[in-house]
C-alpha cells in the first residue's frame, strides 16, 4: 500500500509561516488526490484542503482559505502545504492522505475515500 510521510512541522509564533511537505512511496501522485487534515487536542479531525495531481484543482476549508496554499512539486513528486499568517487555532497534528482520483477528477471526497494516511507532523502556534 501507499506510504505517506509528512515533514516540516514545528513550533512558531502567531503570524509566522510554515511549509509542510507530503511524500509518497509511489513514484508519483499522478493517480491520487491528496488531502491535508489536522486534529487539535480534544477536537475532531478536520479537512484543511486538497489537490488533484492530474489537473491541479484545489479546495480549501473556509478557515484557511487565503492563508494556506496547496501545490504540487513536480520535481520532487511531493504535495506542499504553505501556511501563512498562522494563528493558535491552527495548532494541531497535520496529516496528509491520499484518495484514488475519481473518474471525473473531482477534488471533493468523503473521508473514507482517503485510503492512505501519513503519521502526521505537529504544528504548534503560540506566543
Amino acid at each position: 500500500q501507499v506510504q505517506l510521510v509528512e515533514s516540516g512541522g514545528g513550533s512558531v509564533q502567531p503570524g509566522d509561516s510554515l511549509r509542510l511537505s507530503c511524500a509518497a512511496s509511489e513514484r508519483s501522485f499522478s493517480a491520487y488526490a491528496t488531502g491535508w487534515f489536522r486534529q487539535a487536542p480534544g477536537k475532531e479531525r478536520e479537512f484543511v484542503g486538497g489537490i488533484v495531481w492530474r489537473n491541479g484543482r484545489t479546495q480549501y476549508s473556509g478557515s484557511v482559505k487565503g492563508r494556506f496554499t496547496i501545490s504540487r512539486d513536480n520535481d520532487r513528486n511531493t504535495v506542499e502545504l504553505q501556511m501563512n499568517s498562522l494563528t493558535p487555532e491552527d495548532t494541531g497534528v497535520y496529516y496528509c492522505a491520499a484518495a484514488p482520483t475519481a473518474p471525473d477528477m473531482r477534488v471533493e471526497y468523503y473521508e473514507f475515500e482517503y485510503e492512505f494516511w501519513g503519521q502526521g507532523t505537529q504544528v504548534t502556534v503560540s506566543s
